[in-house]
């Protein structure tokens, strides 16, 4: 089992961009202006043949009360310090040793994890006063670095290999070479074309990637904290506190769940802030990543523009997508309530007729294990894949029952052949010799006749027509 490390330093000395290095991607979001991160953010890193959990956090701040926002992101920040072997405080050596540096210092010598003193920002020469100035603050030698630009790993590797030796993060050799260095990949999606099934089901098995999200301030940490049953993610009354789409793995029932938190979407017309800008970037990233994504909506303001934005971004990127109407329980009128959103549904969002929606409340934990059954309801139908031969008894009677629009020539066009090409989400192909003949309205036709007859209510499904190749014809 790899051993865990915790970045810890005040704000904007180079934490974030220690954590993208060492995990081999940019996952956390970096910016100059101080006390972007807030939400402390795991992930798998590694040095040459060493691997590890690493913890992203939030600048120290001195407010232990945990009333402010920067006293609940230093509670935070403690318990990842708590969690971790060992902790890696970084000090900023261009900017030197400063009171703030100092005073954490002082905190880390009583902490019973052990620390490693990293003076980021090294290279050059600029940082070397600050480097030697380092060593006043009792916690051993500094390893000289800098993030930004990949230097002192070596060093780095050094000073991490005995808390590695003694949890079990050296990586064995594979076939008398060294161990590739560990990489994060995203969750890619299966090819366009024919797809083996056992393809399918080894994607089945993988981890369900389940999406958070919503407008500001409609609960959606709050919502993470009630599944995971823990305070993983910061939480207020404040709007846009969470900024990084942070994951967290998660079991049940059984099945293994990476649940992801992530900021608020708002009308990009209203976005001018480049940290803003960035948290929506992750945002649509997270949403792009999923299998499923739950779209959490204030039940005072079910289903508005940006609800309805962010729901049809769900389905053009052909995720599964369940609605969750949050705060339910401080509804006066709830018949009315719900009868607004079938209607606001049945209008606006016809192309995934049948989405699921559930009521909960998140913060008195009601609604939970409904939600978690809707969420692997619609996974099991975004995975779901017909039988060939049935899908073309299907379309003969399609076809019987209301057949194609004659052409301009006036020949009747001849659906020919039709199979499911892909699954998640179920992705179809009929081939003809006139494809680009059909009308849309028949197209609409064949789609609403499979969301209908193969139960594939709620999800997104891809339809293509493909033009069969005539073998009589000169290439």
């Amino acid at each position: 089992m790899a051993f865990k490390v915790a970045i810890v330093g005040r704000p904007n000395v180079g934490k974030s961009t220690l954590f993208n290095r060492l995990v081999g991607r940019r996952v956390a979001i970096v910016h100059d202006r101080p006390g972007v991160t807030r939400d402390r953010r795991d992930g798998q890193g590694g040095i040459a043949d060493m691997s590890f959990s690493i913890i992203d956090t939030a600048g120290l701040e001195d407010d232990l009360q945990g009333v402010s926002i920067e006293g609940r992101m230093r509670k935070q920040t403690d318990r990842a310090i708590e969690e971790a072997d060992v902790a890696l405080f970084l000090i900023d050596a261009r900017a030197g040793v400063t009171p703030l540096d100092s005073h954490f210092a002082d905190y880390l010598r009583k902490s019973p994890t052990p620390v490693i003193l990293v003076a980021n920002k090294c290279e050059g020469k600029a940082g070397a006063p600050g480097l030697y100035e380092s060593y006043s603050l009792g916690l051993g030698e500094p390893v000289p670095f800098s993030a930004e630009h990949g230097e002192g790993l070596d060093d780095l590797y050094e000073a991490l290999l005995p808390y590695a030796q003694k949890h079990g993060g050296i990586d064995e050799p594979e076939d008398g070479e060294n161990a590739p260095w560990p990489e994060l990949s995203g969750d890619d999606d299966i090819e366009d074309g024919d797809v083996l099934a056992e393809q399918e089901q080894a994607e089945a098995e993988r981890p369900l990637s389940l999406a958070i999200v919503g407008r500001p301030n409609v609960g959606k940490s709050t919502l993470v904290n009630a599944l995971l049953q823990d305070d993983r993610m910061l939480t207020g009354p404040e709007a846009g506190l969470t900024r990084d789409a942070i994951t967290s793995e998660w079991d049940y029932k059984g099945r293994t769940f990476r649940l992801v938190d992530t900021a608020g979407l708002r009308r990009r017309a209203n976005i001018t802030d480049q940290v803003e800008k960035l948290s929506t970037s992750n945002t649509i990233d997270a949403i792009r990543m999923a299998h499923v994504v739950v779209l959490v909506m204030d039940a005072d303001a079910i289903l508005d523009k940006q609800d309805l934005t962010i729901a049809r971004l769900v389905i053009d990127e052909g995720r599964a997508l369940v609605l969750a109407i949050n705060k339910w329980d401080q509804v006066a009128d709830r018949e009315a309530s719900l009868q607004r959103l079938n209607d606001r549904l049945e209008t606006s969002l016809p192309q995934v007729r049948g989405v699921p929606t559930v009521t909960i409340s998140a913060l008195a934990g009601r609604g939970l294990d409904k939600l978690m059954g809707a969420v692997n309801d619609i996974y099991t139908l975004w995975n779901k894949r017909v039988p060939t031969a049935q899908l073309n008894r299907w379309l003969g009677e399609m076809t019987e029952r209301h057949p194609p629009p004659a052409t301009q020539g006036g020949h009747r066009m001849r659906l020919k052949y039709m199979t499911q090409v892909r699954t998640r989400p179920p992705s179809f192909a009929v081939f003809t010799q006139r494809a680009d003949e059909l009308p849309e309205s028949y197209t609409r036709y064949l789609i609403n006749g499979l969301r209908d007859d193969f139960g594939l209510k709620g999800v997104p499904i891809r339809f293509g027509l493909r033009k069969r190749r005539n073998p009589y014809a000169d290439d």
